[in-house]
């Protein structure tokens, strides 16, 4: 029996700039979100202050699109969680990297939902 199926897109960007820049990454959020094809619920952002990262969510009705920044070493943690096969995390993780500037990305691909994982 084949169950719900999702994908979770972990990445590591680096070479970023603008990490520490709450608009530029509420924008990003937002635009990741329709690449993607994801119905954007709200976006909730929490700066660190002057010079500091930002973490932030985009809730979606098919999950979440978040980050994590670290302005001083241009580096920044995103996890992208999308349910439904039509909707597309490379295309969200496309918007953020070109947002950020990121030169580099590493990235992890993992299935999730019921029927997604064996267990032992």
């Amino acid at each position: 029996m084949t169950g719900y199926q999702g994908r979770h897109l972990l990445a590591d960007l680096t070479g970023c700039s603008g990490l520490d820049d709450a608009a530029l990454i509420e924008a990003a959020l937002t635009e990741a979100a329709a690449a993607a094809g994801a119905t954007l619920l709200d976006v909730r952002l929490h700066h660190f202050g002057p010079g500091a990262g930002v973490t932030g969510v985009a809730l979606l009705a098919e999950s979440h699109i978040s980050i994590h920044s670290w302005p001083e070493h241009g580096y920044a943690a995103i996890d992208i969680f999308l349910c439904g096969a039509r909707h597309d995390p490379y295309a969200a993780l496309a918007v953020l990297r070109a947002r950020l500037g990121a030169t580099h990305a590493e990235t992890q691909l993992i299935a999730r939902g019921y029927g997604a994982m064996r267990t032992n």
